[in-house]
């Protein structure tokens, strides 16, 4: 990421609450226009970090940079960033209208503009007859575009959410994950977005962000945390990748589920390891196919509509294997099979 093109630099931001550390060094650099999830398990920081960039929350150590200038006693309402939280907290006595355009009123905007922009604002969330309909009104997926239209309004220097489509059920969700994408690509906003659903911060992010314990555990594109996660932690908490206890063998070997694999590994031989495997990456063929290859036992299998879900008993290990269809036919609880692992898929770390 360049420097040139740094808009926001969280540099070495730390918090803590009395004797609680909710944020340790974090140190990150955000791109002009770039889609950004914070994405942790509770209790993680995200959130405190939000709440940080928006001006609710003061750092402890460390400084926030916009544009290269220290915004750290500016304060939420005069550093022009647009937010949309959980609550959305939408003035249910006021039209759709007057909630769009409030944060323009309190700037001083003319009432011409006013409602050119909240004109111009529900055309794009495609809701544009409702102006004049009270908020109260509204189904939750109206008032979650609504509450996205009045944070655009002011044309935010940065646009923060908090888990804003949480409350919305499944369907509902996926579509909302659609268009807040579309509208931050169509405005071109640097947005960052708080959320512990992976699906969301996948199918979102230009970068993800993984916090654990106030820390940042890897930030990177999503398919790079995918493939290559940083850490054990990384890979189970994205996309819940087989752990597999493993051990540094001879020739930079390592040894899982019974067998020597080659895979080049810097730890010294007898190390322990933890080896992860995304279960789309693991090959079943029938035994008399195995070679040297571990042999399982099918324990469970559920059809996932497009692929099979299995799992599999190798030892003490059980594996969890997705395969198409058309690979699982014959298969069923009881038969063994044997389990290919292919070593460009695998990332090792350290067991400790």
């Amino acid at each position: 990421m360049t420097t040139q093109n740094t808009h926001l630099h969280i540099d070495g931001v730390s918090k803590n609450f009395g004797d609680v550390k909710a944020l340790s060094d974090i140190d990150l650099k955000i791109e002009r226009g770039s889609f950004v999830c914070l994405l942790g398990p509770s209790g993680c920081g995200k959130t405190t970090l939000l709440r940080i960039i928006a001006g609710f929350e003061t750092a402890s150590r460390g400084r926030l940079m916009l544009d290269g200038s220290d915004i750290a006693q500016i304060p939420p309402h005069k550093r022009g960033f647009g937010m949309v939280f959980q609550s959305l907290a939408l003035f249910p006595h006021m039209s759709v209208a007057r909630n769009i355009a409030y944060g323009l009123k309190l700037r001083g905007v003319s009432g011409k503009e006013q409602r050119n922009r909240v004109e111009e604002l529900l055309n794009v969330i495609q809701l544009p007859s409702i102006a004049d309909r009270p908020v109260s009104a509204l189904s939750g997926g109206q008032r979650q575009r609504v509450a996205i239209a009045r944070a655009l309004a002011i044309q935010p220097k940065l646009f923060l959410l908090d888990e804003p489509l949480s409350a919305l059920d499944a369907k509902l969700r996926d579509n909302m994950q659609i268009e807040l994408r579309q509208l931050q690509q169509k405005f071109g906003v640097t947005t960052i977005l708080v959320t512990h659903d992976q699906h969301e911060a996948m199918m979102l992010a230009d970068e993800l962000v993984v916090l654990k314990d106030g820390a940042v555990r890897q930030a990177a594109a999503p398919s790079v945390v995918y493939q290559q996660p940083a850490d054990s932690f990384v890979a189970d908490f994205l996309g819940a990748a087989n752990l597999i206890d493993a051990g540094a063998y001879k020739s930079g070997e390592i040894e899982l589920l019974g067998t020597s694999s080659k895979f080049a590994t810097h730890h010294p031989e007898g190390t322990r390891l933890q080896a992860a495997v995304r279960a789309e990456h693991i090959q079943l063929l029938p035994v008399s196919a195995a070679g040297h290859a571990p042999v399982g036992t099918v324990a469970f299998m559920r059809d996932l509509g497009p692929a099979t879900e299995l799992i599999v008993d190798v030892g003490r290990e059980r594996l969890r294997v997705r395969c198409p269809n058309t690979e699982c036919q014959g298969l069923e609880i009881g038969t063994q099979v044997a389990v290919v692992l292919d070593p460009a898929h695998m990332s090792v770390f350290n067991a400790a």
